[in-house]
């Protein structure tokens, strides 16, 4: 579905001389490299989380492949369609939802924003109308449909985003921080309906986002990039079980109603020690291991 091969993309940016007439006439500049040799392939139907710190790279790469920017050099194909030539064509089978951008008519009730995209996208009326009413309840938007989009909250605009993106029932949808302004029931109800959509009609996800909890609840692959190089491209559950330095033993002793933890190097055998060590010297009731955060294994490949 998607091809990204050896992409780059820089970007020029003037070097200070110390001299404001030298500046003027013959500035120096240099090359900033936004993605250095960006290669991966996402297959349809794939759920697949981009995570790097601010200003490695996302936000290019996603712009690139929907063909608002124009890469240096490499190729990218979306659908065997060339985004920088085919972005119509591209438009009609994918969508995206940025947190900090909106595509809904800023002084115009939010329906109407929905019957703008109805005509864009060409959706059939009885298609329209069962998808709008399965969002709307959903996401329980009926006191707000017919506000304008200036006077909604972030929350309730982001609800309206992600609806519009969803009406013309995309192949692929690629979301930057699409959680920010939604509270955690409005989360869960996300998570759901586009979990809901991968199944029945195997939408593709590539999300951004800062929050793990939206990594953690919509994606099975990770792609970890840094400074604008792919640093690891495989399964979200063996990059935890990979990469975790360490591992939590938590136990419940009998009688008591809390729970105890032991952390220890995640080294082979350390585990089945621990374990034996605990039920020989302690009355124990129950006992977990757990992995450290998300958050904690990746910010390793930051250091």
């Amino acid at each position: 579905m998607l091809q990204v091969n050896n992409i780059h993309k820089y970007f020029k940016r003037k070097l200070p001389s110390g001299s404001k007439w030298k500046d003027f006439f013959s500035a120096k500049s240099e090359k900033f490299y936004a993605l250095k040799g960006m290669s991966f392939a996402i297959e349809q139907g794939e759920k697949v989380a981009f995570i790097g710190p601010n200003g490695a790279g996302k936000s290019t790469m996603i712009k690139s492949i929907l063909g608002i920017l124009h890469p240096n050099e490499g190729e990218i194909s979306l659908f065997e369609l060339s985004p920088q030539k085919d972005r119509k064509k591209i438009a009609k089978l994918s969508a995206s939802v940025f947190g900090q951008r909106s595509q809904l008519l800023y002084h115009l009730p939010l329906i109407d924003s929905f019957h703008f995209f109805k005509i864009i996208y060409e959706i059939p009326e009885a298609v329209f109308q069962e998808r709008l009413d399965y969002f709307v309840q959903t996401f329980g938007i009926v006191s707000f449909l017919h506000q304008p989009v200036r006077k909604l909250s972030l929350g309730q605009r982001m609800k309206g985003e992600i609806i519009a993106a969803l009406l013309h029932k995309p192949k692929v949808i690629f979301l930057d921080e699409p959680t920010v302004g939604l509270d955690i029931v409005a989360k869960k109800v996300l998570y759901a309906i586009l979990n809901k959509m991968h199944k029945e009609e195997k939408l593709t996800i590539f999300l951004t986002s800062h929050d793990l909890n939206d990594i953690e609840n919509l994606c099975e692959r990770a792609l970890v990039i840094n400074k604008g190089q792919l640093l690891y491209d495989g399964e979200l559950k063996s990059l935890i079980t990979t990469y975790a330095n360490r591992k939590e033993i938590a136990y419940k002793e009998q009688g008591n109603y809390h729970w105890d933890t032991v952390e220890i190097p995640n080294e082979a055998g350390q585990i089945e020690q621990t374990i034996r060590h605990l039920f020989k010297t302690k009355q124990i009731e129950d006992i977990t291991i757990k992995n450290p955060a998300l958050e904690e294994i990746i910010e390793q490949f930051y250091v």
